[in-house]
């Protein structure tokens, strides 16, 4: 849990900054939880994985073979998250 003592100890002896969502207020967080919704429906939900190795290589080819490199998104006008990053990198 990343709330534990031993992990937010871990966490700030190597000069993190801890940030947690403020209580009852889940916009905080909406970007990742749009993503983890998107990612369940497109991709956990469409396949059986028969163990931790299996489900590393399918989450992994579905967001970095998928996700970032084909799938437009409206919120970044119609590129994909590589388009994208590519004309940040160049401006």
């Amino acid at each position: 849990m990343y709330t534990s003592k031993e992990y937010r100890e871990t966490v700030e002896s190597k000069q993190f900054k801890l940030s947690y969502s403020a209580k009852g207020c889940p916009y905080d967080n909406a970007c990742i939880e749009s993503f983890h919704a998107i990612l369940k429906k497109e991709c956990v939900y469409l396949n059986t994985f028969i163990d931790h190795n299996h489900a590393k290589l399918i989450l992994f080819q579905y967001i970095e073979g998928f996700y970032n490199r084909k799938r437009i998104h409206s919120s970044i006008n119609y590129m994909t998250p590589d388009e994208y990053e590519n004309l940040c990198r160049v401006a």
